[in-house]
Parts: C-alpha cells; sequence; structure tokens
C-alpha cells in the first residue's frame, strides 16, 4: 500500500467561484482506475496546538496499492487534466508518499 497525501493552499485572492471549481475537479481524482482509497477533507476544527498545521485549504490522501498504481496515477488523463486546470489556482503544494 502506498499512501499519497497532497496538501494545498490555495491562492487567497480566490473568488468563491473558483474555489468551487478546485472542490470540484480534486474530487475527480477518485475516479482514477488505481485509487483504491480517496480521502478529501479541509482543516478540522480540532483545539489549536503548537504541532498543528491548519492553514492549508485542502488536503488529499490518495491509497494506492503499490509504486507502478501510483505511478499510473501520476500519468492518468484526469490527474494531468487536473493539473493543467488548477495550477493556477493554488499558491503552495506539499506532497507526503509513504509506504
Amino acid at each position: 500500500m502506498l499512501s499519497h497525501t497532497v496538501v494545498f493552499w490555495l491562492k487567497k485572492s480566490l473568488t468563491s467561484e473558483e474555489k468551487d471549481f478546485f472542490f470540484i475537479e480534486v474530487k475527480r481524482l477518485g475516479e482514477i482506475p488505481s485509487v483504491e482509497n480517496f480521502l478529501i477533507g479541509t482543516p478540522a476544527n480540532t483545539t489549536k496546538r503548537p504541532v498543528i498545521d491548519d492553514s492549508y485549504d485542502c488536503c488529499l490522501t490518495v491509497v494506492l496499492k503499490d509504486l507502478l498504481a501510483h505511478d499510473q496515477y501520476q500519468e492518468d488523463p484526469i490527474h494531468l487534466d487536473f493539473i493543467d486546470k488548477c495550477k493556477n489556482l493554488w499558491e503552495k503544494v506539499v506532497i507526503y508518499d509513504a509506504d
């Protein structure tokens, strides 16, 4: 199993329509055939602690069978289309891949 977690910080200047568009498009990533499990969320309203970073706008976790499935996910037309359509909407992206 490989966990692919992507954290997005969207541009502060986005309109509500642009934010809605981003979330519609990011949800489409769950349709990629190599995806085994798909979770998407925004910062939870948990108690503030020094170790919590809730400055992001969207966190996506994709569970894939193995490295081959990960590579297929990266090259899938849905993923490439998402990047093409949405890359201008985010300020920063951080990815954590774990076995």
